[in-house]
């Protein structure tokens, strides 16, 4: 990997075919790798979304590699949609193919449908050290996301929403994290909606002083 460009566009095999993916690389010396998963591919999500955008960018600026990649039938990703139970496997596969490229821990990132489904994958695995979901989804539209496994979830968790998050009220998204297992922190961003319209400049910061003080970086 050392020849490799700074963006390298690529496939990893997933479970349901190729995923396409986007790396980007990190320092020589960078101690994690990330990966981060974005929102519903129904309803116009994938990788280039502006929040896993400004999220990768705050886990490359401390030096990690950072692997962004389509779900399955999003993009050029191979096999259909799986409502979010397929979507799993594609984040394990993920996980593969940075421990196979990097050998390092992992921090996990995800936006929405991509929280829902990826902390699930991320909080039992011994690889990833620290999560972060963004704009966590309870109810949206007629989809409902549990989160009971947080209750066993002993890594250090960051939950980062706006405050007029259409999907996550802010009473919700409390009994959400008093349920969780500690250690966890709860980041409002002031007047942003679920996408943090105006204000990804905010929730960047936030990610990046929660990654400074947790990982002692």
């Amino acid at each position: 990997m050392t020849d490799a460009p700074a963006i390298q566009s690529l496939f990893i095999n997933g479970p349901a075919g190729r995923l396409e993916a986007i790396l980007n690389r990190g320092s020589a010396d960078a101690h994690y790798a990330a990966l981060v998963c974005h929102p519903h591919p129904m309803f116009g999500g994938t990788m280039h979304n502006k929040v896993v955008f400004h999220a990768m960018k705050a886990l490359n600026h401390f030096g990690f590699p950072v692997l962004r990649f389509n779900f399955r039938g999003a993009g050029l990703s191979e096999g259909a949609h799986a409502e979010g139970e397929g979507e799993r496997d594609d984040v394990r596969a993920a996980l593969d193919w940075l421990t196979q490229e990097y050998h390092l821990p992992i921090v996990f990132a995800g936006f929405s449908f991509g929280a829902a489904v990826g902390m699930r994958v991320a909080c039992p695995d011994e690889r990833v050290k620290a999560i972060i979901g963004l704009g966590t989804p309870v109810q949206a539209d007629n989809r409902t996301y549990g989160y009971e496994f947080l209750t066993q979830c002993s890594k250090p968790k960051l939950f980062c929403s706006g405050d007029h998050d259409q999907f996550a009220s802010v009473d919700a998204l409390n009994r959400l994290i008093a349920a969780a297992a500690d250690p966890k922190q709860l980041v409002l961003i002031r007047d942003a909606d679920h996408f943090f319209a105006g204000h990804l400049a905010e929730m960047r910061h936030g990610l990046e002083e929660w990654l400074h003080s947790t990982l002692q970086i």
